[in-house]
C-alpha cells in the first residue's frame, strides 16, 4: 500500500487524484445516488439528498460532469427534462463506494 507514496509527494499520487474528484460535501452522495438509482432527474436527486440547495446541487453536478464521472442528458421539451447517469468512468468508482459503505456498516457505533 505504501508503494503509492514511497517515492512521491502525497499530492502526486493516485490517491490524491481520486480524492480531488470525489471530495466535497455532496459528490459521493450524488455518485452513490446515481449508483443506486441509475437514471435520476435533477429534482429527484434533490429529494434523495435532502439538505442541499439547488445552486449547490447544480454546481456539484457540473463539476462531476466536467470530471467525466456523470453524464447529463437534456431533452428538448416543455417542461425541460434533464437526466443524470454515471459514465463508464463514474461506474468504475462503484467498487470503491461499495467498500466504503460496507466499512461504514461494519464500523459504525
Amino acid at each position: 500500500m505504501l508503494e503509492c507514496i514511497r517515492d512521491a509527494k502525497l499530492e502526486d499520487t493516485g490517491f490524491s487524484y481520486t480524492m480531488s474528484l470525489i471530495q466535497g460535501k455532496y459528490k459521493m452522495l450524488i455518485l452513490y445516488t446515481l449508483m443506486g438509482y441509475g437514471v435520476v432527474r435533477f429534482n429527484e436527486m434533490k429529494k434523495y439528498i435532502g439538505a442541499i440547495s439547488y445552486k449547490t446541487l447544480s454546481s456539484t453536478l457540473k463539476e462531476l460532469e466536467a470530471d467525466g464521472l456523470v453524464h447529463r442528458e437534456e431533452y428538448p421539451q416543455i417542461p425541460p427534462k434533464v437526466e443524470y447517469t454515471l459514465t463508464e468512468r463514474g461506474r468504475s468508482l462503484i467498487p470503491i463506494l461499495d467498500a466504503m459503505c460496507e466499512w461504514g456498516e461494519r464500523n459504525r457505533v
